[in-house]
């Protein structure tokens, strides 16, 4: 292995081979965030996997804005099978990246194949695209428009047409997804195929400190994820709220993320319906920390108005906890018969399902072994041997 900078820098570049392997294009632009959320943590893990499987017939080279840190791709998967087959191209550039700096470099030094793990192929004529496969997780802002910009749903509704058409391959990451991919934008079932995510370990490995975790008085309630209205968390609130007034429980809510659209409505909600020091808001947190909690936690509750996926569901069955979640978008199809499934538009439903896990140790034991074994059927080594399939297809079709 060895570096190189010649224009844009390259780095780990693999020994030449009589072999010629397929070379594997990956946008990596998604997987430098130190705090991955969504798309950014799906775009790490299966890059890292796909790396990391046993297979001499890739040639890897990702392209990135900037080098990717040991920081940056810690916990992503284990080591490449073979660093000499890995390169990074480093391609300076900010502003519309993927349709500049990204785009200049696929014309130049094309790719067999280019994987694309989070929505955008670039803006190319079709001779200039190489063989393309994008992930496309969802249209959630078809659903809640007022969640974005009216730019913002302009570049959106824009790009994912351009992604659906361009490429030769089309992953979901749900039944559901594909659905919405076939009824909006009629992309033919035969050019998508269903890859599941999955879920990581969060905890720390045995001896290993959790760090700083937050600490409360009472039992607790727990939800993670990005703190926005699409989560529906002001019902959530509002559920919480008529189980202090009508029960008065004992325990608390915990509400576990970055702050997104709006935030300032959650913590002015949680004091007009005087929930101070019963709502908690401890912000992003380390995985290590998120596991601590969910271990402690009484349920997990997760009432989304829609998801593309609902990795977070599937992290709670893995750590051991029983999961209450909403039965709408992919959270069904994804969760199983292992969380007790409410509407959640129904403020009632959602408050009596809280006050029956918060109740029924029976229940809760009951769903816990049922998530263990639904979290069996999702694993990041099949769902990147999966994904070379579909890129060694597309490559062949091209």
């Amino acid at each position: 292995m060895r570096s190189e900078t010649k224009g844009a820098r390259e780095v780990l570049t693999p020994d030449s081979s009589s072999l010629s392997p397929l070379s594997i294009g990956i946008d990596a632009s998604r997987s430098l965030r130190i705090e991955p959320t969504g798309t950014e943590f799906y775009s790490r893990q299966i890059t890292g996997h796909m790396l990391a499987e046993p297979n001499d017939r890739f040639a890897f080279r990702l392209y990135a804005p900037e080098t990717p840190t040991a920081e940056a791709m810690r916990g992503a998967a284990p080591p490449p099978h073979d660093q000499r087959a890995v390169t990074v191209r480093t391609l300076p550039g900010n502003r519309l990246w993927t349709h500049r700096a990204l785009a200049w470099e696929l014309c130049r030094r094309p790719p067999d194949v280019l994987f694309v793990p989070a929505h955008v192929v670039p803006f190319l004529p079709p001779a200039c695209l190489p063989a393309t496969v994008v992930t496309l997780h969802d249209i959630g802002y078809r659903y809640f428009p007022r969640s974005h910009t009216a730019l913002q749903r302009l570049y959106l509704e824009l790009s994912t047409r351009w992604s659906a058409a361009a490429a030769q391959r089309i992953i979901a990451v749900s039944r559901h997804t594909a659905d919405d991919l076939q009824r909006v934008y009629g992309v033919p079932d035969a050019k998508i195929r269903v890859i599941h995510e999955a879920p990581v370990q969060r905890a720390p490995a045995p001896g290993q400190d959790a760090g700083p975790t937050p600490v409360y008085e009472r039992p607790f309630a727990l939800y993670v994820g990005t703190i926005q209205p699409r989560k529906n968390l002001l019902r959530l609130i509002d559920a919480f709220a008529r189980l202090i007034q009508q029960q008065q429980i004992g325990w608390d809510l915990v509400l576990v993320g970055r702050w997104g659209w709006l935030s300032e409505e959650y913590e002015k909600h949680v004091a007009a319906s005087g929930l101070t020091g019963r709502v908690h808001f401890p912000g992003y947190l380390p995985d290590a920390a998120v596991a601590a909690l969910m271990q402690q936690a009484l349920f997990f509750t997760f009432p989304s108005l829609f998801e593309g996926f609902g990795l977070p569901v599937l992290e709670a069955q893995t750590t051991g906890v029983a999961v209450m979640c909403a039965k709408n978008s992919a959270l069904p199809e994804i969760a199983g018969d292992a969380a007790l499934l409410v509407d959640p538009e129904d403020v009632d439903d959602i408050a009596a399902a809280m006050l029956r896990l918060s109740r029924d140790e029976a229940l809760r034991q009951e769903l816990i072994a049922k998530g263990y074994e639904n979290v069996k059927r999702f694993s990041w080594e099949k769902a990147a041997r999966e994904t070379l399939a579909v890129l060694e297809e597309a490559a062949a079709k091209k």
